[in-house]
C-alpha cells in the first residue's frame, strides 16, 4: 500500500481539494483507494466528495471502547474508493493522546488498498507531523504567496526536527543537544540544521547513523496550487533551494495547478471538480499528478530515482513547462469564450479589475511582512 499524506504549512491553499480529487483520479485509474480525513480539528472532507454527513467517524471510534474500525470505513459513489471521515464536532479531537495516535496509525497501516491518502490538518502540531511521517513520500501543497511558501518551508523544517527527536533516544548526547536547543527558543529558530547534524555525527555517531538512515527514506514532494501566471511556478524553486541549503533535503515537484473559479462552484454544489468539470485545467492537472504517482510508485528503481538529483531537476523543469502550457490553454479558452459571445468584454474587464485588486492586497501583505521581518531582525541584533 502506498501511503500519501497530504499536508500544508498554511490553511487555504487547496490541500483538501488536492487530496480528494487525487483520490478520485487514482480510483478512476483502477486503483483501490482509501481516503482518510485526518484534519481532525476541522473535518469537512466529506463535503468536497459530496458525501452526506457521516454518522460516525474517527472521533466516534476513538471515544467508544470496543467500536470496530471497519464501521467507519464508508463506500463512496466512486468505484474503487472508500472514505474514512473525521469528527469535527467532538471537542478536543485535534489533540490526540499518544495512545490514540498510535492506535489510529496502527489501524490505518493495517488497511488493504493500493493507495491510502491522508488529508492532514494545516500547521505543525506533533500529531500532524507524525501522521505525515507514516510515509517518507508525503506531499506538501502550497501556493505562490509569500506566506504560503514560507509556511511550506517551515513545515518541512519542523518535520526534520521531528525526525531528529524520534531518531535520538533519551539520555543520548544527540538528544541532549536537541533538548538544549528546545530550552532556548531563540536558538532553535536561528539554528542551521546541517551544523547540528555535523556536530551530532562527531559526538554521537550511533544516533547520527539512525537519523541518516531515516533521512535517506524521506523524499517529500511538492505541489504548487493556485497559480495565476507561469512565473508563479518559479516560487517552487525558492522552496527547493531553502530546503537543500538549510534542511539538507531535496524535493520532487509533482506539478502545478492553476486557480480556477470553477472550483468554488463545484464545492458549492458538493461535487468534486474532477467530476463537475473533468476537462477543466484544474481537473487535467490532477489527472497529470495521478499519472506521475502511478508511474513512479510502480517503478522498481523508485528509491534510486527519488534520490537522484537529475531526476529531481527534471521534475521542476517539467512543472515549469506545465505552467507555460496550461497558461496558454487558459488564454486560449478565454479567447474562445470571447469569440463565441459567452464572455463579454465587460465581463473580462471586471475579472481583470478583481485580479488587480487581489494583487494589490497581496503586495500590501508582503510589505507588512517585510516590515515585521526587518523589525524582528533589528531587535535580534540589539539583543
Amino acid at each position: 500500500m502506498h501511503i500519501i499524506p497530504v499536508a500544508s504549512g498554511k490553511g487555504g491553499v487547496g490541500k483538501s481539494m488536492v487530496a480528494a480529487n487525487l483520490a478520485i483520479a487514482l480510483a478512476q485509474a483502477g486503483k483501490d483507494v482509501v481516503l482518510a480525513d485526518i484534519d481532525l480539528g476541522a473535518s469537512n472532507l466529506h463535503l468536497i466528495i459530496g458525501l452526506a454527513t457521516p454518522r460516525c467517524g474517527i472521533g466516534t471510534w476513538l471515544s467508544r471502547s470496543g467500536a470496530a474500525f471497519e464501521d467507519i470505513i464508508y463506500q463512496t459513489d466512486y468505484p474503487n474508493m472508500r472514505f474514512i471521515p473525521g469528527d469535527a464536532e467532538l471537542p478536543g479531537l485535534a489533540n490526540l493522546t499518544a495512545r490514540q495516535k498510535n492506535l489510529l496509525s496502527k489501524k490505518l497501516l493495517e488497511l488493504k488498498a493500493d493507495y491510502l491518502i491522508l488529508d492532514l490538518g494545516a500547521g505543525t502540531s506533533s500529531n500532524i507531523l507524525d501522521f505525515f511521517l507514516l510515509s517518507g513520500r508525503g506531499m506538501v501543497v502550497t501556493a505562490p504567496t509569500l506566506t504560503a511558501t514560507l509556511n511550506a518551508y517551515l513545515f518541512l523544517k519542523n518535520i526534520i526536527f521531528r525526525l531528529m527527536w524520534e531518531s535520538f533516544k533519551p539520555k543520548t548526547k544527540a538528544r541532549n543537544i536537541l533538548e538544549g536547543l528546545r530550552r532556548d527558543g531563540s536558538s532553535l529558530q536561528r539554528v542551521y540544521i546541517p551544523d547540528i547534524v555535523a556536530r551530532i555525527a562527531l559526538e554521537d555517531p550511533e544516533s547520527h547513523a539512525i537519523f541518516d538512515q531515516r533521512m535517506q527514506r524521506f523524499n517529500p514532494r511538492l505541489i504548487m496550487n493556485m497559480l495565476e501566471d507561469p512565473k508563479d511556478a518559479d516560487k517552487a524553486q525558492k522552496i527547493r533551494r531553502s530546503c537543500r541549503e538549510y534542511l539538507g533535503i531535496d524535493l520532487e515537484h509533482l506539478g502545478i495547478i492553476y486557480r480556477d473559479d470553477m472550483q468554488d462552484v463545484a464545492l458549492g454544489s458538493r461535487i468534486p471538480i474532477i467530476r463537475y468539470k473533468p476537462h477543466s485545467l484544474i481537473a487535467q492537472a490532477i489527472y497529470r499528478i495521478a499519472d506521475k504517482l502511478i508511474a513512479t510508485e510502480s517503478d522498481a528503481d523508485d528509491d534510486y530515482r527519488l534520490s537522484d538529483e537529475e531526476y529531481l531537476d527534471d521534475s521542476f523543469s517539467a512543472a515549469g513547462t506545465e505552467a507555460e502550457t496550461d497558461f496558454d490553454a487558459k488564454v486560449g479558452y478565454v479567447e474562445e469564450l470571447l469569440s463565441s459571445g459567452a464572455l463579454t468584454p465587460g465581463d473580462l474587464i471586471e475579472t481583470i479589475r478583481m485580479q488587480q485588486f487581489e494583487l494589490t492586497q497581496v503586495r500590501k501583505e508582503n510589505q507588512f511582512l517585510k516590515h515585521k521581518l526587518t523589525h524582528a531582525i533589528a531587535q535580534g541584533f540589539n539583543v
